[in-house]
């Protein structure tokens, strides 16, 4: 095939005149037409230039149409099937993988013999699949454009072909003129146009020259056609690093070239565009100096350092563009081509100083958007609350993190030794928060689940005590509990949290509990009336006067149940309940720690909270008006989360310091992160459901999920190591196990067991039997040092030290694990892990009611199985809120391909 071109080019190039560009008569073909990007943009640029695209092509999909504002599209499967049709192009556009570039290219050149133009969108081609493109289109007389670019536009002809130079308006941005545009940057292509209009300029022919290694349409191709198109009296060039595509040119004109990428020479790899990294002598730097050569000034141009000359400026600033084309083009009388269209001085659309006092220069007042983002942002006003991504969490998670040099699992930034000094009800709102909650809503929160706990005359109650009966483990006592509190026992409190949101956004509220708040101009319809005002049959329900009753006495304060209370309405518990909700999640909500979906969803976990608390506690002592004999006014009005698990699992109202180390305990146990079987069980359920359809998640069901996936092993080791002491101790005349003089040589009795378990073990690998495990001693986890450490155990017992406190048992184990060493039972110092400090603590706290035979060793069992089921349901409630917000639709399956049978 012979090729055509321009007389006196050392390579054929067909374009003499920018006019001649990209005009009405361009006819063209697109390949790929269906593909994500195209299918976007070729619409628009199809309407834009009066239906310019004939067909396009996409394998397998012969047949189909692209519909666009002006006519749909006929779709081939290959550029011959097209032509046979009796279509014909001029042009092609690809838009195909880089792969496929090559092969799309010689087909529009093999079976077109009228081709003329290409356009390559495709970004980071292979140099040598570039380098065959040059040559076959050289050979045929084809110009190609590109490839990573956008393509070219002209706003004389309002015509474009290739990608979304002018976006998705392009009669907003590619306004008549006479200046033309030459850029490596597709996006700045139209975003200098966008620019030059805020001094009058408008433009003519806009090219995106695309910067991979190879540009096919150059700089010096440009300057011909620039120089033969009467239209344009100016020119914009906008360079990066990379290439000597415009050293030593002419361009006849003048011209404002910006030169980027300073910072790109210091790199040792291309970033961004693949072509634009120096290498040696065309640098930024480097083009900076040719231009400044070839334009006849000797500094860059900067609003402060005009340096103009008729033949034009250089700068670095796209933003100084349109002023140096206005200083360049006054030296030789030559004015703007229309007014100027706004200007390049910020106007912000928002603010938010964030109480900070700004110098003059930096407190600008924010101007209305121009439509549609007024719209968008007046809606964004409205808005609050975080917003995350979804995506596959899998073994992932956002609100648990295993520190990997420590072993410590943080949630939500907090490790777990930090919880275990925090009070307990902070360490219970911390999932439903993000943050570790005040005095205030710490104290709401003791009522809202003190509300819950008694569950006398529940459903909930004689199902739990059923499963108790039937002789399950506390973990399965408290599933059956929460299987009964779905979604229609918990819809009128979500309902109304709803409302609470919905009436104060934009009111300026800035925390719940925010003393002296106006909300005289806050209004209740009367269907919201209707659903915070309790109903005929709950007017014997006197859970509503005890809640406000404990909070007057707890001296708490809240903007939303005193707007309730303001309605001058007999408030329902829901409605209570879902004002102290919002109350505690509202300032985490507008700092955007949490999502508007957490706030919206957190009476059901601080009712689940109440109600598996109150399942762990025997039938009998829910009695009307008291718990285990403990007042309604009382429990509502004084007492603490840690009370009533204290009252779960002693039977008792705790002192301080009895009180302490059951605290610590739950705080310890929060989590050990998102790969833990309790935590895949909440978030399975989660993902089940389908988090991507937030409202048919049963938070409930969750909560079930992390409760099956508990058990002896995971969870139960404390139940285990609550046995294996009371076989240590049994007959010991031991009184207090808190006196360190308590009479026992407890190295004596390690070294006992130390020895009979050594032989044991010796006994088990000769009968070829599975060695029992000890509970509470070694961690898989924890090992490989001479002297393993569990850092919860540490924390445990250092602070007890730092506190004078003694436990007896506690001392047992840690002699325990040194004993095992020391017979030759054990390879190296096993660690005392957390679990056996729970039955440790737990037993020291028991031991004397135990001892009294007011609690039997299944009691005792129990409890320590029941306090590790509380620390993580914390950890479940916060994995169950990340899943809800982040997760996609049964995201935790394991692929197949990771799946195996065994025989």
């Amino acid at each position: 095939m012979h090729a055509r071109g321009i007389s006196g080019f050392p390579y054929h190039l067909g374009v003499d005149s920018l006019a001649d560009l990209a005009t009405r008569g361009d006819r063209v073909c697109v390949l790929n037409i269906l593909g994500g990007e195209s299918r976007q943009v070729t619409p628009t640029s199809h309407a834009f230039s009066g239906g310019n695209v004939v067909f396009g092509t996409s394998p397998g999909r012969g047949g189909q149409r692209l519909k666009t504002p002006a006519g749909d599209i006929p779709v081939f499967n290959n550029v011959r099937e097209g032509l046979d049709a009796g279509l014909a192009f001029n042009t092609g556009v690809v838009y195909l993988p880089p792969s496929g570039v090559r092969d799309g290219v010689a087909e529009l050149i093999r079976v077109n013999p009228g081709l003329r133009k290409i356009v390559i969108v495709t970004e980071k081609i292979a140099v040598h699949d570039a380098r065959e493109i040059r040559a076959m289109a050289q050979q045929a007389g084809v110009d190609v454009i590109g490839g990573n670019c956008l393509g070219v536009a002209d706003s004389w002809s309002r015509v474009r072909i290739g990608g979304a130079l002018g976006g998705d308006l392009p009669q907003d941005s590619l306004l008549q003129g006479s200046v033309a545009i030459f850029s490596n940057s597709g996006g700045f292509t139209t975003t200098i146009a966008q620019y030059l209009a805020s001094e009058g300029w408008g433009t003519t022919t806009l090219v995106s020259s695309g910067k991979d290694v190879y540009i096919h349409y150059a700089a010096r191709d440009f300057a011909h056609a620039f120089r033969n198109d009467g239209r344009s009296r100016a020119a914009v060039l906008y360079a990066e690093p990379g290439g000597y595509y415009e050293q030593g040119l002419d361009f006849g004109k003048p011209v404002v070239a910006c030169v980027v990428g300073r910072w790109k020479s210091k790199l040792t790899r291309a970033v961004g565009h693949a072509g634009a990294m120096a290498g040696s002598g065309d640098s930024a730097q480097d083009k900076e100096r040719w231009f400044m050569d070839s334009l006849g000034v000797d500094a860059i141009f900067t609003p402060d350092n005009p340096v103009v000359s008729r033949k034009g400026a250089v700068v670095t600033n796209i933003a100084h563009i349109p002023a140096a084309l206005t200083a360049v083009m006054a030296l030789s009388g030559a004015k703007p081509d229309f007014a100027p269209r706004g200007s390049l001085s910020l106007k912000p659309w928002m603010a938010n100083d964030q109480g900070l006092v700004l110098p003059a220069e930096l407190a600008l007042e924010p101007v209305e958007a121009p439509a549609p983002y007024a719209g968008q942002i007046a809606a964004l006003g409205k808005q609050v609350g975080a917003v995350v991504a979804r995506q596959n969490m899998k073994d992932k998670s956002g609100a648990s993190q295993m520190d990997p040099a420590t072993q410590v699992t943080a949630v939500h930034g907090h490790p777990v030794l930090d919880l275990a000094l925090q009070p307990l009800q902070a360490v219970f709102a911390l999932p439903l928060v993000h943050e570790v909650a005040g005095a205030n809503e710490r104290a709401l929160l003791d009522i809202a689940v003190a509300a819950e706990v008694n569950l006398v005359g529940d459903p909930v109650l004689v199902a739990a005590q059923a499963a108790r009966d039937a002789g399950n483990a506390p973990n399965a006592v408290m599933a059956a509990a929460a299987s009964i509190v779905g979604p229609k026992r918990v819809e009128r409190a979500l309902a109304c949290t709803r409302v609470l949101i919905e009436l104060f956004l934009g009111s300026g509220l800035k925390e719940g509990s925010q003393a002296g708040f106006d909300f005289s101009r806050i209004r209740l319809d009367e269907a919201a009336r209707a659903l915070f005002t309790q109903r005929p049959d709950e007017a014997k329900d006197s859970h509503p006067k005890a809640m406000l009753q404990a909070v007057r006495q707890r001296k708490v304060k809240s903007v939303f149940l005193d707007f309730l209370l303001a309605q001058d309405i007999p408030l329902s518990r829901d409605a209570i309940l879902a004002a102290i909700a919002v109350t505690i999640a509202w300032g985490p909500l507008l700092r955007k720690r949490i999502t508007r979906l957490t706030a919206e969803t957190l009476p059901w976990y601080l009712r689940l909270y109440g109600v598996m608390v109150g399942a762990t506690i025997d039938a009998e002592k829910h009695q009307w008006g008291s718990l285990a004999g403990i007042s309604q006014a009382e429990r509502y009005g004084s007492w603490t989360m840690a009370d009533l698990c204290a009252l779960a699992v002693t039977g008792r109202k705790p002192s301080a310091a009895e009180a302490m180390p059951l605290q610590m305990l739950i705080g310890l146990l929060v989590s050990n992160g998102p790969g833990s079987i309790s935590a895949q069980g909440a978030k399975g359920a989660v993902s089940a459901d389908g988090p991507q359809t937030p409202g048919r998640v049963q938070i409930n069901k969750a909560m079930v999920g992390f409760l099956t996936h508990t058990g002896y092993s995971h969870g139960g080791n404390g139940f285990e190591g609550m046995a294996f002491l009371l076989e240590q101790f049994k007959g010991c005349d031991l009184k207090d196990p808190s006196d360190p003089n308590h009479g026992l040589d407890l190295k004596a009795m390690a070294t006992r067991f130390a020895q009979a378990y050594k032989a044991e073990k010796r006994a088990a690998k000769e009968a070829g039997q599975e060695l029992r495990a000890l509970p509470g001693v070694h961690h898989p986890v924890f090992k490989g040092k001479p002297v393993n450490v569990d850092p919860r155990e540490r924390f445990i017992a250092e602070f007890m030290a730092k506190q004078g406190r003694y436990n007896v048992f506690h001392a047992f184990y840690r002699e325990l694990a040194q004993a095992l060493y020391d017979v030759g039972a054990t390879p190296y110092v096993f660690c005392v892990n957390v679990d056996a400090v729970i039955a440790a603590l737990l037993l020291g706290l028991l031991w004397k009611d135990h001892q009294a035979g007011t609690l039997s060793v299944r009691d005792l069992e129990n409890a320590a199985f029941t306090v590790f089921l509380y620390g993580r349901m914390i950890g479940a409630a916060a994995e169950i809120d990340d899943h809800l917000n982040r997760g996609r639709n049964m995201d935790t399956r394991t692929p197949e391909a990771a799946c195996a049978h065994v025989l």
